[in-house]
């Protein structure tokens, strides 16, 4: 039987910071590749199909936030997770991190235990996730949401959606008209101890309304949200 290794994708400028990484992460089994910015990182990324990316948020020249954008954009990793390395505390910094995409984020100094409990953690979750059936085309009228694919198409005409907002969406569809909660919106996609404010679950509720148009999610103020079909 083949043994199949989990592959982690470090991006950071800091020639230490990436040494320290790369050590740590191959002691405890991982097969590690590194990138030193941004623009590698995306080419690093598309040839490796790394399963985790750790991303340094402060970088020179494409930071990390916007390379997060672009890695959302390649179809070949959306299946990869993405963790933010930052020693920003503000919130906008986390905030604008998960909206761009993000999975998780850790903060430094990165204390090596902590960093490889929250990876663990994370492809726990991505293992459960890919072990569900699919379900490759759930239909509510004029839109269908393919599974495989991670895009609504609405009236014939194909919608791509980040990460998150697919996840929130195909949330709200497996059960059309129950109402979801912003906690449970969060523990159901982000599923882990992430601090985030509940103005990041509006803002990705936006979108997907930008994109679809305002008839499927509906607000139920003071409570939360659901799919009306």
């Amino acid at each position: 039987m083949e043994e199949v290794y989990t592959k982690i994708l470090v991006v950071d400028d800091e020639p230490d910071i990436l040494e320290f990484l790369k050590y740590n992460l191959e002691k405890a089994g991982y097969v590690t590749v590194v990138a030193e910015n941004g623009t590698s990182a995306l080419e690093v990324a598309k040839q490796e199909i790394p399963d985790l990316i750790l991303l340094d948020i402060m970088m020179p020249g494409m930071d990390g936030v916007e390379t997060c954008y672009e890695l959302r954009k390649i179809h070949s990793l959306n299946n990869t997770l993405i963790t933010f390395l930052t020693a920003r505390s503000e919130e906008y910094s986390e905030i604008a991190g998960l909206e761009a995409g993000a999975d998780d984020y850790i903060q430094k100094p990165i204390r090596p235990r902590l960093l490889l409990s929250r990876i663990k953690a994370l492809l726990r979750r991505k293992r459960n996730d890919e072990s569900k059936p699919a379900n490759n085309l759930l239909e509510f009228g004029h839109l269908t949401i393919d599974m495989d694919k991670m895009v609504a198409i609405l009236k014939g005409i194909e919608i791509t959606l980040s990460k998150k907002e697919f996840e929130i969406l195909s949330l709200l569809a497996e059960q059309p008209g129950k109402v979801y909660s912003r906690d449970e919106i969060f523990w159901k996609v982000w599923g882990y101890s992430v601090k985030i404010n509940s103005r990041t679950i509006d803002v990705h509720i936006s979108k997907l309304r930008d994109k679809l148009g305002e008839k499927y999610i509906r607000t139920l103020k003071g409570v939360g949200y659901k799919l009306d079909v």
